[in-house]
């Protein structure tokens, strides 16, 4: 069984564009990254929205495990940052890097908060659709 998710996206002026969803009330403005030319600055670029495809997976995955594993914990956090390079004279994502920040309620439960952060990162289902490396970073804290 498939689940669909629907994206569309109206061009508005310039390297400026809109991307809305019928299953969804908030619409972003994207951009071409102001390192391009014609790039425009403050708007969300196609880039920022991949690697923040990644950073909100992850987070909804460890959600869930961390319920079903009964991980309990006060914060979470993840700083992301996505690497774009130049391969074979195509541009590619080629690592994005997560740096979770985990604060834990009990100090006992240290490894396990690794062990769900690590099988999070492995269950992520955007960072098993895309070819770019992910690294974590993980922090645990008490």
């Amino acid at each position: 069984m498939s689940h669909l998710y629907n994206v569309n996206l109206k061009w508005n002026e310039g390297r400026i564009g809109e991307i809305s969803s019928p299953e969804l009330i908030s619409k972003i403005e994207v951009a071409t990254p102001p390192q391009f030319p014609k790039g425009v600055e403050g708007i969300w670029s196609p880039e920022h929205l991949f690697v923040a495809a990644v950073n909100s997976c992850f987070m909804t995955t460890f959600l869930s495990i961390a319920e079903n594993s009964r991980l309990e914990f006060l914060e979470f956090s993840c700083n992301s940052i996505g690497y774009l390079d130049q391969v074979d004279g195509k541009f590619k994502i080629t690592k994005v890097v997560l740096s979770p920040i985990l604060l834990i309620t009990k100090q006992a439960d240290k490894e396990k908060a690794f062990r769900v952060l690590n099988k999070s990162e492995i269950a992520c289902l955007i960072s098993n659709s895309i070819n770019s490396e992910v690294q974590l970073q993980p922090e645990v804290l008490y």
